[in-house]
């Protein structure tokens, strides 16, 4: 066996190592805008800009941009939904050689306010319906102006981002691979949160990745949906950067959670690539209009299953739908952003996020020390190390130790690989539970819970327990209509798991917190107990 068991699973023409052009991010934009320029680059509520277009105003507001004070190495913030001048203000930011801090748009003041602190931007770029929230931070912040799209009355100082895109361009100061691109915030769903610093290397290495991994897509032909948000990094990369460097169409979806505007767009639009996370697929399925065979999906080549686990059921319906196929991934904003896929046309393993990417080299090591390297089969600390990994974190040292070393990354995931290089996510490393020094791994407990039939949605975490010093926590949705109760679930985990690993309490609720990629945000199940308890 080789040390890397994974290659002999990659598609037929898809390579071990790829060549990465020593180039900036917007190599891709300006080269589709040369190779076909009329060519609709951005799709949205019936308005089309082209390549032409959309690298012609870019740099038009880039040199704006520089005209205000941007400067290399400068933060300029995005606090934008999915729009086009979200993708306008990126390639602006980038072209003048400034750095991208793209903040999620559901912030709150005090949110904001703590990212605008720690990246430090002085120009911030939003909409009119974010206006007045982010005007409500700023004086907390070094923000001097902000820039706004849509219709809005502007205060003294700011700026319509209209006005960006009318002024000449200029000559701007060259942007190299090793110039800081983007400062991508992570820990949501974990407490406070990081800035991963990617450089344009990262990000050009990443989407090429991915380019070579859909095998069935070709250049210029494809159309893409992005619902998934652009300031995440996993729509960022997987949905914009990789539709630019495929020189494709980009059909922006304002709200993900407007199915019906979504499935028009796919109908409409003929899309071909559809990156989401499972709720979305699952909530496609079950939509009256798919139900009543009202749409076609059959447009649909490829999509990339992401943030949560991707259930059998989910997969299998959608693929039905559509003809195409969904491959489950797996990524992290410190490495921008994926890591591992299955394939796009070999074996699809139910549970598993696939085979790591051209060019990455993944192990799995002892959780403790992380010296140790685990064999086949077993669970431990996954690390990797590729031409996509972030440079470290913002002013943060010790954090950025702890995460790099001897040019691996520690994800803190824990995972396993089978013989023939497919991995598992297993958990993560701070979720471990120790009920009596025990370790109970929460998502072999939300795995068991998930097959029942009557169970739609579950979480598991540790809370603290006087016996035991922390005792297992279940919070359940019910399907629709389905009676439950905590005698059946109980039941049901005794006969899958070792007694120590059922939950000893179970809580009902009518949805999840999730973050806006979909994930469980298990913190504020954890905050809800916490504070249920003072109370109580």
């Amino acid at each position: 066996m080789t040390s890397r068991p994974w290659l002999t699973g990659y598609d037929p023409g898809v390579p071990v190592q790829l060549d990465y052009p020593a180039v900036p991010v917007f190599h891709f934009l300006d080269e589709a805008a040369q190779r076909c320029p009329e060519r609709a680059c951005i799709l949205f509520q019936g308005r089309k800009l082209t390549y032409r277009q959309v690298a012609e105003m870019s740099g038009q507001a880039a040199a704006a941009l520089t005209r205000l004070g941007v400067r290399k190495g400068d933060r300029v913030g995005i606090f934008l939904p999915n729009r086009p001048e979200f993708i306008l203000a990126y390639f602006a930011i980038l072209k003048a050689g400034g750095v991208v801090v793209a903040t999620n748009p559901l912030y709150t003041p005090p949110e904001i306010v703590h990212q605008l602190n720690d990246a430090e931007p002085q120009l911030v770029i939003t909409s009119d319906l974010l206006y007045a929230r982010l005007k409500t931070a700023q004086p907390e912040t070094r923000v001097r102006t902000v820039i706004a799209c849509g219709e809005v009355d502007l205060q003294p100082g700011d700026l319509p981002f209209a006005s960006l895109t009318k002024e000449p361009r200029s000559n701007l100061e060259a942007v190299g691979p090793d110039d800081v691109a983007l400062f991508q915030y992570t820990g949501g769903t974990t407490g406070t949160a990081r800035a991963a610093v990617a450089r344009h290397r990262n990000l050009v290495a990443n989407a090429l990745q991915f380019k070579a991994w859909m095998s069935t897509l070709q250049e210029e032909q494809e159309t893409f949906l992005l619902a998934l948000p652009i300031y995440h990094i996993y729509g960022m990369v997987c949905g914009m950067l990789l539709g630019m460097a495929m020189r494709a169409s980009l059909a922006i979806i304002p709200d993900p959670r407007d199915i019906s505007d979504l499935l028009a767009t796919i109908q409409t639009h003929g899309v071909s690539y559809f990156p989401a996370v499972p709720t979305l697929y699952s909530a496609i399925n079950h939509h009256p209009d798919i139900l009543a065979g009202r749409i076609d999906l059959t447009s649909i080549k490829a999509c990339i299953s992401g943030s949560a686990p991707l259930m059998k059921e989910t997969k299998e319906r959608f693929e039905r739908l559509t003809g195409g196929r969904i491959c489950e991934g797996y990524g992290l904003s410190e490495a921008p952003t994926a890591t591992h896929c299955n394939p796009l046309q070999g074996e699809n393993r139910l549970g598993s996020i696939g085979l790591p990417l051209p060019d990455v080299e993944a192990r799995i090591v002892s959780p403790e020390a992380g010296l140790r390297q685990i064999p086949i089969g077993e669970a431990g600390e996954l690390i990797l190390r590729g031409p996509q990994v972030m440079q470290g974190y913002h002013n943060m040292p010790q954090e950025t130790a702890r995460a790099l070393r001897s040019g691996w990354l520690y994800t803190g995931d824990i995972a396993r690989m089978d013989a023939e290089g497919y991995f598992y996510i297993v958990d993560r490393k701070k979720d471990i539970i120790k009920p009596g020094g025990m370790t109970v791994w929460p998502r072999e407990v939300e795995e068991a819970l998930s097959t029942h039939p009557k169970v739609l949605e579950v979480s598991v975490a540790g809370i603290p327990d006087g016996y035991r010093g922390e005792t297992v926590k279940a919070w359940v949705v019910a399907r629709p209509g389905e009676p439950l109760d905590e005698a059946e679930l109980l039941e049901w985990c005794r006969a899958r798991l070792a007694p120590f690993k059922v939950p000893t309490q179970v809580a009902f609720r009518q949805q999840l917190p999730k973050s806006t990629v979909g994930k469980v945000l298990k913190r504020n199940l954890l905050e809800e107990e916490k504070t249920a308890k003072k109370v109580s």
